[in-house]
């Protein structure tokens, strides 16, 4: 690049975008790329604080800024992800599909320190919708070396894209819930509203409701029932403390299904259970679902909706960022709760 004064530059075509910013009202981008300097835009320069301004010349081994932006963002990005044109040495990246998007970020930290590149996005796990921006890229300087983009890539192509996002799948879901007092028809149902208003976000196909006893010859009847319909995952609620009397664990284990986990560092919603039986789920929910709007629950359905299959170890690294903070105007999930 060649620099030159901005008095001197009429005529001339700027090879980046000047950025104006006016405290508390404005920024954006006053010039473009490949603007033509007109003897009205001298003054105008000025007042934003350039007095130089940059012309482009050609440089083996160099990249300008916007090249090097939708290289990165074009090496980074994979499944139902796009980005836009460049915009202020800027590429933001966006989803086409909702689902959960996904960081490796191991291979984001070592692109990170590459010199001069940098790379943003939202955290691992995120829950989207469709056109929601997820990621940014840009270089810090208007041109970069070649050869540290071609590295990059390089980087991506063998291991893998940085950002992918997983769309949710549609799942059969069976919903069993627990207690001889619901049975009975003492107490209304207050479990089968909120687990069928979370199932509808992700469009499931909800087999049914079944009411159980105390009684875990019924709650073993009613796995099975939605097993022989093939159910991908099944919501058992009610029952799960460490009282003699709650009996869905103990079900649960009855269906034969490989347990998982009971018992989750996550806050609210610490008695979770989740086990698996063949391609079937097994979600044993605590009460906690119906005194807290955001529990261990919204924190593994996104997971269980895009096919994943958690692990011990997944639920581990779910206590750093398990405790919700009860915030009395929920902002789940743009919040740091579930994010491990």
């Amino acid at each position: 690049m060649k620099k030159i004064r901005v008095q001197d530059a009429i005529g001339q075509i700027l090879c980046h975008d000047i950025t104006k910013v006016i405290p508390g009202e404005f920024k954006g981008r006053a010039f473009a790329r490949n603007h033509v300097i007109r003897p009205e835009d001298v003054e105008e320069l000025l007042k934003i604080g350039k007095s130089h301004i940059f012309i482009w010349e050609e440089n083996a081994g160099e990249i300008h800024e916007d090249e090097a932006a939708v290289r990165i963002a074009e090496a980074v990005m994979g499944a139902n992800i796009v980005h836009d044109e460049p915009r202020e040495g800027k590429t933001i990246l966006q989803t086409t599909a909702r689902g959960l998007f996904k960081v490796n970020s191991p291979l984001l930290k070592e692109l990170n320190f590459i010199e001069s590149v940098t790379i943003s996005c939202r955290p691992h796990n995120f829950t989207v919708e469709e056109g929601d921006k997820l990621a940014g890229t840009r270089i810090i300087p208007l041109v970069i070396e070649e050869e540290k983009i071609k590295h990059l890539e390089e980087r991506c192509k063998s291991q893998g894209p940085v950002f992918e996002v997983i769309p949710y799948r549609k799942l059969k879901v069976g919903i069993v819930i627990t207690g001889s007092e619901v049975y009975h028809g003492r107490i209304e149902d207050r479990f089968g509203p909120v687990i069928k208003q979370k199932l509808a976000y992700f469009n499931a196909e909800v087999l049914g409701q079944i009411y159980c006893p105390d009684d875990i010859s019924k709650l073993d009847d009613a796995i099975r029932s939605f097993l022989e319909r093939d159910a991908d995952l099944i919501i058992l609620t009610g029952g799960m403390s460490v009282d003699p009397d709650d009996l869905t664990p103990g079900a649960i284990k009855n269906s034969g299904a490989k347990v998982v986990t009971y018992g989750v560092p996550i806050q609210p919603g610490n008695m979770t259970m989740l086990a698996y039986l063949n391609k079937t789920a097994l979600a044993g929910v605590p009460g906690a679902a119906i005194h807290s709007k955001t529990t261990a629950l919204d924190v593994i359905l996104p997971r269980i909706f895009t096919g994943e299959i958690l692990t011990k170890e997944v639920f581990v690294d779910m206590g750093e960022g398990g405790f919700c903070l009860g915030c009395k105007d929920c902002t789940y999930p743009r919040c740091y709760f579930g994010r491990s």
